[in-house]
């Protein structure tokens, strides 16, 4: 199942900056959770190393591919966040860079529907 990232005001210039819509996403196997932000971001979960994801309330300022130390957000849009927290961390990479990722926080055109399908997929 593959899920949408959102984007907002500043899509165009993540569309030119190679980390548009076409060039990032989610999936979600029985055994792995892929999300993508163009070349900058990839992370291949292990689905029994979620052990918690939920919609987020907070408000987000920054848009595209920020963290550190292992809390990493991935957005085109500050709403639509959901958090994952994983553990133990997974590996991913930034720009080309490995780094160890325990949280992850990503806008979702529809997060509820993400959440779901996470579900679904891990009773599956």
């Amino acid at each position: 199942m593959s899920y949408a990232l959102r984007f907002g005001f500043w899509k165009p210039l993540l569309v030119v900056c190679g980390l548009g819509p076409r060039r990032s996403w989610a999936d979600i196997d029985p055994e792995v959770l892929h999300v993508r932000m163009g070349w900058a971001f990839r992370a291949h979960i292990d689905r029994p190393s979620i052990v918690r994801a939920v919609a987020d309330s907070d408000q987000w300022a920054g848009i595209g591919v920020h963290g550190w130390r292992g809390r990493w957000l991935v957005n085109g849009a500050v709403s639509g966040i959901v958090t994952i927290e994983i553990d133990p961390p997974s590996k991913a990479r930034v720009m080309g860079v490995p780094i160890r990722l325990h949280t992850l926080y990503v806008s979702f055109d529809d997060p509820e529907a993400f959440l779901a399908g996470l579900a679904r997929s891990r009773v599956d």
